[in-house]
């Protein structure tokens, strides 16, 4: 390389890429700058956490079969989402409380989101309202995440209140008919919001910039249900959602109500079986998210990778299908769409980026991943995204 190239790239090289390029360079920090409590919140899957490994051993299990000696001067990653570009096919995905790990929370998340060309799926439990969300990135692709709960009129609303603050699509999480056990947690006397126990004091004192966070940001809530008049703070509301949302007794019945109030498009997450995509399908679905919910809730379920293919062969044609789950690398993203994926979501990925930079830790992990997918593409032999296909898996 001569000097006026390799000049060139270190002008280009972001903040921290100095210090940071990869998921784990992340990961590791994060563990560094947030309390063990905190961290396991976010790490932890339920009981043995044996599905967290399984998502990460599908995706190791794929191997490529790379073509030479093509012209791969150019290439490009771009692709569409529903219907509309994307220019990274990695999806930020829901995940509640971000303001957990950083006071800006899913604000940042959102720029950083909206400036990659990305798409940012708001958590109903997220720390900031989706009206405020919506607020801090008006120009950036959001989908709004959430649940058949028990009550209509509480549903009702958060359809109509995303439908009011511009959201593009509604993601319908199907995989929490109870909250799964997740014994880090249990073990942590992790609650919501935190308190700091005498236990974890010294932990606590070891991270100031956490602490510091916790003591001067806005309150560790859930946003989008502040109002509901059952309280502002975390605790009240995640024990009314607990005793009177939550429903375990909804059916793919239920979804024809939830297609009649929202005419946008619908994804259905937590898709882990032929039998579920099929069903999502044929009540109105307009793609269909693979999905174990990273580990969270049941324990001994198939990676989401390993059941990609068989629901993209079987649904593909009708919906998009998208995965989530153990995504760390631009490498993975490549297997995905080799597999049948239109693209990938995460959710991990992006709360590691907000606890250790805020929005430019967010910005520079979804950089990661840019460089990481073009280079993959250039070595396997594809000028596009769009032009893998499953005669690249070996």
């Amino acid at each position: 390389m001569r000097f006026g190239e390799l000049s060139r790239m270190l002008a280009r090289t972001p903040k921290g890429a100095g210090r940071w390029h990869t998921y784990d360079d992340f990961r590791l920090k994060a563990r560094r700058c947030l309390p063990k409590m905190v961290f396991d919140f976010v790490e932890g899957g339920a009981e043995g956490e044996l599905t967290i490994a399984a998502n990460r051993a599908a995706i190791d299990a794929v191997q490529l079969a790379p073509s030479f000696l093509v012209n791969v001067a150019e290439r490009e990653m771009s692709t569409t989402v529903l219907g509309r570009p994307v220019s990274l096919p990695f999806l930020l995905a829901p995940a509640g409380l971000a303001t957990l790990v950083h006071r800006e929370g899913e604000l940042a998340a959102a720029r950083a989101a909206a400036a990659a060309g990305t798409v940012f799926a708001v958590s109903t439990g997220s720390g900031y309202s989706l009206e405020d969300i919506a607020a801090a990135a008006p120009d950036g692709r959001r989908w709004f995440q959430l649940y058949l709960w028990r009550s209509t009129e509480v549903v009702r609303s958060l359809v109509n209140r995303a439908r009011d603050a511009g959201y593009e699509a509604l993601i319908l999480t199907v995989d929490v008919p109870v909250v799964g056990k997740r014994e880090r947690d249990l073990r942590n006397g992790m609650s919501l919001p935190p308190r700091i126990r005498w236990n974890r004091a010294l932990d606590t004192a070891r991270r100031p910039r956490w602490l510091h966070q916790l003591v001067t940001g806005p309150d560790i809530t859930f946003g989008s249900l502040v109002g509901l008049g059952i309280g502002n703070d975390a605790s009240a509301i995640g024990a009314y959602v607990d005793r009177e949302l939550a429903d375990p007794s909804r059916t793919w019945e239920d979804l024809a109500w939830l297609r009649r109030e929202w005419d946008g498009p619908l994804l259905i997450k937590g898709v882990i079986t032929v039998a579920d995509a099929e069903a999502a399908v044929q009540w109105g679905a307009d793609a269909v998210i693979v999905s174990n919910h990273g580990g969270r809730q049941l324990d001994s379920v198939p990676g989401a990778f390993a059941m990609l293919p068989r629901i993209a062969d079987a649904v593909g044609d009708r919906v998009e299908v998208l995965v989530d789950g153990g995504c760390q690398r631009g490498t993975d993203v490549v297997k995905a769409r080799a597999l049948g994926a239109r693209a990938v979501m995460g959710g991990r990925s992006w709360f590691w980026g907000l606890a250790v930079d805020g929005e430019a830790g967010v910005a520079r992990m979804l950089d990661i991943y840019r460089t990481d997918i073009d280079r993959t593409l250039a070595l396997v032999g594809r000028r596009c995204f769009d032009d893998i296909g499953p005669d690249l898996l070996a």
